[in-house]
């Protein structure tokens, strides 16, 4: 089902939306039709990482409750994270 939506602007940025939305062979309904449903891709992948992050802190925190979880010393994951970038780093040279 689809839905009206309006709201107000002035007479001058109206005209100035139209003749750039003509200008790109659109209507002024067109790019507001395009940003909206821009505006809720945006929403939809943040809501889906969001999801993702909140499942990942979950699978932490039981990890740790159930006393499976492994901690290592600062330094020791600074030299990890270290390699590691320098792993992602080096494959766009090879």
């Amino acid at each position: 089902m689809d839905t009206i939506i309006q709201f107000r602007v002035d007479e001058e940025t109206k005209r100035l939306a139209q003749l750039m939305a003509e200008s790109q062979g659109s209507t002024l309904s067109d790019a507001c039709r395009e940003l909206i449903e821009q505006l809720a891709e945006q929403q939809r992948k943040t809501m889906t990482h969001d999801a993702w992050l909140t499942e990942q802190v979950n699978a932490a925190f039981e990890k740790f409750d159930s006393g499976k979880a492994v901690f290592i010393e600062q330094q020791d994951a600074k030299a990890r994270m270290d390699a590691r970038k320098a792993k992602i780093r080096n494959r766009g040279q090879a």
